[in-house]
Parts: structure tokens; sequence; C-alpha cells
């Protein structure tokens, strides 16, 4: 890929993750309502909060795990922002799971974010076993997997506006995004891989 069309995907995706996190945080805020359709969660307390917190916590940290400077030049703080993330991912992952079995969206949601969970745990839980293993760039590869996952918090933010200004019926739209959200990511992040040994791979730790 070009530097400057990777820098460029970098920023958007680092800066939306940012302004989603933010946002995410307001469910700390006793005052702000939530949303009805999570509201009707029958999980939603306390898990909505654990769940939101951690997953905008990930979103934060996440982006900052692709920069090589970073993890050439500062190890240390690279390897405490990558457990930071992994930790936020592994039990915002639990806390979603449990969300995912309180849905009143029905089946299909129910199964779309409950895979999301399970797979956004299992996936983290590797790649931090590899990174432990010192296997740094089989590591990063489960890391660009990872986030994929993680940035679908982003884009099921940007896919149910989109979808209510189509005129799509809500609970229609948002069974739908249970799996657009992050399916769609997976693949490409799986694309991008499997073009990764075609380059130079870092052989530095991302956690």
């Amino acid at each position: 890929m070009n530097p400057y069309v990777s820098k460029s995907l970098w920023w958007v995706g680092a800066v939306s993750s940012v302004l989603i996190a933010l946002v995410s945080y307001r469910y700390f805020i006793p005052s702000i309502p939530v949303p009805s359709n999570l509201a009707a969660n029958l999980m939603a307390k306390p898990w909505l909060v654990v769940h939101a917190g951690l997953a905008a916590t990930a979103l934060i940290t996440g982006p900052w795990q692709f920069i090589p400077r970073l993890r050439a030049r500062w190890p240390r703080v690279h390897r405490v922002l990558g457990r930071v993330y992994v930790f936020s991912c592994l039990v915002g992952g639990a806390a979603g799971l449990l969300l995912a079995s309180g849905t009143s969206a029905g089946p299909i949601a129910r199964a779309g974010f409950g895979l999301l969970a399970i797979v956004w745990i299992g996936v983290n839980a590797n790649a931090f076993r590899l990174a432990l293993a010192g296997r740094y760039a089989e590591h990063r590869q489960w890391m660009i997997r990872s986030f994929a996952l993680t940035f679908g918090a982003v884009l099921l933010r940007v896919y149910i506006p989109a979808s209510q200004a189509m005129g799509i019926e809500f609970m229609t739209a948002y069974r739908a995004i249970s799996w657009l959200a992050w399916v769609p990511n997976l693949l490409l992040a799986e694309l991008y891989i499997r073009g990764l040994p075609r380059r130079r791979r870092p052989a530095v730790a991302t956690s």
C-alpha cells in the first residue's frame, strides 16, 4: 500500500476511534439517557457501562499499537498500551457477550453480537499468547484482526444513522448491522494479512 494512503487511513481510523470512544464514555454520566433499545437489554445493568467503557478504551489505545516508531523508540510505553488494550478487549468482550444474551433485538442480533464477542475474546487471547512467546510477526497479524473487530464499534455508529437516513426500519437495520459492523472488517483484515509475506515485517512486540 502507498505510504501516504496508509498514513491517511491510519489518521481517519485513529480520529474516528477517539471520537466514538469519547462519545461512548457518556454512559458513565447518570443524567444522560440510554437509548431505548439498549435500556431494554436484560443485562444492561451493570454490563452496558462495563462494555462501553472498556470498548472505548480499546478504541483509544488500539491505533497507537500500529506505529512502528512508537514500538521502536518507546517499547515500554508500547507494551503498557498493548496490555491495556488487550485487557479492555478481553473484559469488554465478556461484558459484550452478556449484553448479547440479553438483547431485545431477537436471535439474529443475539447471534451477531454474541459471535463478535466470542471472536474478539479469542483473537486477543491468541495475540497476547503469541507476544508472550516472542512470536511477534504472528502476533502483529492477530492484532490486525483484533483492531478490525474493535473498529466495529465505529462502523456500528456509522451504519445506524445511515440506515435511518435511507428509511430502513430501525430493528431490521440493527439486526443486519450486528453482522455488517464486523464481518467485512475481518475479511478485509485477512486480505491485508495475506499480503504481508511480500512485505518486510518488523520483528518487535506489539503488546
